[in-house]
């Protein structure tokens, strides 16, 4: 797979190349006609979040239920990708090869129960940064649709927190609350964009 080297937006395409798809001469993703895609945010969501960001492959602990329910997601037809901020790069807090390492783990153990992630998106920049990548600027989302090649539209974006939310909301996209991580927390502030579905959890 395409690794990112910490510079500006990363993607990380997480399928390999197959003679029978047609792929775009843009990107290194699949151009699949009528393909359903779901957004999905890493920290909170997938794996259990740390105030001290997840600075290893060992701090990286799935939330249980949320690797089968990607599985659930991939046998009803739908394409998973994800889209993280992941400011502990910008701030030197680890390394871009550290994060390929978690995101290693994270393949392996959805792939363990017969799942798959499609691709994983990322925002390397510190919260400081002016970048449009990092939400709740929807600079990253949006790029999975130019990749993808798909109107973002009602598609599913699920998160923990109100920049996800808004992110997803500003694309036209169907934002989702789930109440592991930091959800609770954005429940109660009662700031959730219009539409906004809740849920326990991923699963």
């Amino acid at each position: 797979p395409l690794r990112g080297r910490g510079r500006g937006e990363g993607v990380t395409p997480t399928h390999r190349r197959r003679k029978s798809l047609k792929f775009s001469t843009k990107s290194a993703f699949p151009a699949i006609s009528g393909m359903k895609l779901v957004i999905l945010d890493r920290d909170g969501v997938i794996n259990h979040d740390s105030a001290m960001f997840i600075k290893s492959p060992d701090e990286w602990r799935p939330i249980d239920g949320s690797l089968a329910a990607i599985a659930k997601l991939n046998q009803a037809g739908y394409h998973v990708v994800i889209a993280t901020n992941q400011s502990g790069v910008g701030r030197g807090l680890f390394d871009m090869d550290t994060l390929n390492a978690i995101h290693d783990k994270m393949i392996k153990a959805v792939a363990s129960v017969g799942g798959r992630i499609d691709a994983i998106f990322f925002c390397p920049h510190p919260a400081d940064s002016s970048c449009n990548c990092r939400k709740p600027r929807p600079g990253m989302i949006e790029r999975i649709g130019e990749c993808y090649n798909i109107d973002l539209a009602g598609v599913p974006s699920v998160g923990d927190s109100l920049r996800d939310l808004e992110a997803s909301a500003v694309v036209g996209a169907q934002p989702m609350l789930v109440l592991t991580g930091k959800g609770e927390k954005t429940k109660t502030e009662n700031k959730l964009p219009e539409g906004t579905l809740v849920f326990n959890d991923l699963a």
